[in-house]
């Protein structure tokens, strides 16, 4: 039994923790805390009337070291899980190595300034997190994070040597509004706005953001068009899987939001760059975010599934394979358990098992770790057991593009 820190009341940290409030037996004591401290109270609302279970919560600017740190030391807790925005990651891994406390998020960070997705920022912090003898997981949501896992378990128990590695995610859930998005707005919209990056023959392959699309049935929610995309879990699944030939990430995207997005661009709307209005300088991407619905009122009208998964191509003794490893999420049972869409739970949820694989020592280590670096099956029988079950299949033939 161990006591926490969560940082961020978003969809995401209510889904965590909600489930980690389903589990005493590791989470003993739950500290959620945030910006704004309103939205915690309501979380802890929704715990105690759905579980029982008290948590405290407490108001954290999270940029604010030196804060942050007071605050983890008044909590003592044995994890700080970072689920506030990527732009924090540093500074919350700062005040962990000067509380001296193990450390977990769900997204590498990027510059506040610049829509760049690198590893290399928190990978710098090897040396200091080992020197302290403390642990730093990275990516502990679904991708990154389970999609890791799911590589790692093929390369574990379903082929010798991975030659090819596609990740498929796609939502297939409905709101009914004209435009909206599943997780912060600002986040996603950097996301896929970015060029599209695919790892191959040993060097990065760019193109222009959303120029590459396929159409792929999807179990659960038919046919939908993907396209090929830049996702953070490329960069570790290349460092720790060299010899696989080609990574690529694949989401999908309707016509309506493709449409939409395609005028908000052509308009500036999703520029990151400041500008003067009225007298004061504000940036666009975080004025649309204002506008836009907020993703965690979402689930009371979201309907459909989610389905996200990883094929992978190799030889198991000699014999070429290729082998399908999925989940499928339905909205309105992650709504009804926890009170978020799936989205937010499917990333959520691999929050709270990462917690618990380092709570209660299933995953150790002293430095910074990347998912993919460590055992898969506690996890992911931990998947199986909380709400994300997997299925694995076996294809007759690689991926046809």
């Amino acid at each position: 039994m161990s006591r926490v820190l969560v940082i961020g009341a978003g969809g995401v940290s209510s889904v965590a923790v909600h489930k980690m409030a389903m589990n005493a037996d590791i989470f003993s004591h739950i500290t959620l805390a945030s910006r704004t401290k309103s939205k915690c109270d309501a979380i802890a609302e929704s715990v105690k009337s759905r579980f029982g279970v008290t948590i405290d919560t407490a108001a954290i600017d999270a940029d604010d070291v030196a804060a942050t740190t007071a605050l983890i030391q008044s909590v003592k807790p044995a994890l700080v899980v970072n689920l506030a925005l990527p732009y924090q990651d540093l500074s919350i891994m700062d005040a962990c190595l000067a509380a001296g406390v193990n450390y977990l998020d769900t997204a590498n960070y990027e510059p506040r300034d610049e829509a760049k997705f690198e590893y290399k920022w928190q990978w710098a912090y090897q040396e200091r997190f080992k020197e302290a003898g403390l642990m730093a997981l990275l990516g502990s949501g679904f991708d990154p994070g389970v999609t890791s896992v799911f590589a790692t378990y093929t390369k574990k128990h379903l082929l010798d040597r991975i030659d090819t590695l596609d990740i498929l995610d796609c939502n297939g859930g409905d709101t009914g509004l004209p435009f909206a998005t599943n997780f912060n707005p600002e986040i996603n919209l950097r996301e896929v706005t970015a060029n599209s990056r695919h790892w191959e023959n040993g060097q990065w392959v760019e193109g222009p953001a959303l120029s590459h699309k396929q159409a792929f049935d999807f179990e659960g929610v038919g046919q939908k068009n993907m396209y090929l995309m830049y996702h953070e879990e490329l960069e570790s699944l290349a460092k720790f899987y060299p010899e696989i030939k080609r990574i690529r990430f694949w989401m999908t995207f309707g016509d309506s939001y493709l449409k939409h997005l395609e005028v908000l661009e052509n308009i500036g709307m999703t520029s990151i760059e400041p500008m003067m209005f009225q007298g004061r300088e504000i940036i666009p991407i975080e004025f649309l975010k204002a506008l836009l619905p907020e993703p965690s009122s979402l689930g009371p009208i979201t309907k459909g599934k989610t389905n996200i998964g990883t094929i992978a191509t190799g030889e198991k003794d000699g014999v070429a394979k290729t082998f399908y490893v999925k989940n499928i999420c339905d909205h309105e049972a992650a709504y009804a358990e926890t009170g978020n869409q799936a989205v937010s739970y499917t990333t959520g949820v691999p929050a709270m098992i990462g917690a618990a694989m380092m709570l209660t020592g299933a995953w150790k280590g002293d430095g910074v770790f990347n998912m993919e670096q460590l055992d898969p099956d506690p996890f992911m029988d931990m998947l199986n057991k909380h709400g994300l079950p997997w299925t694995v299949e076996e294809l007759d033939a690689p991926l046809a593009f």
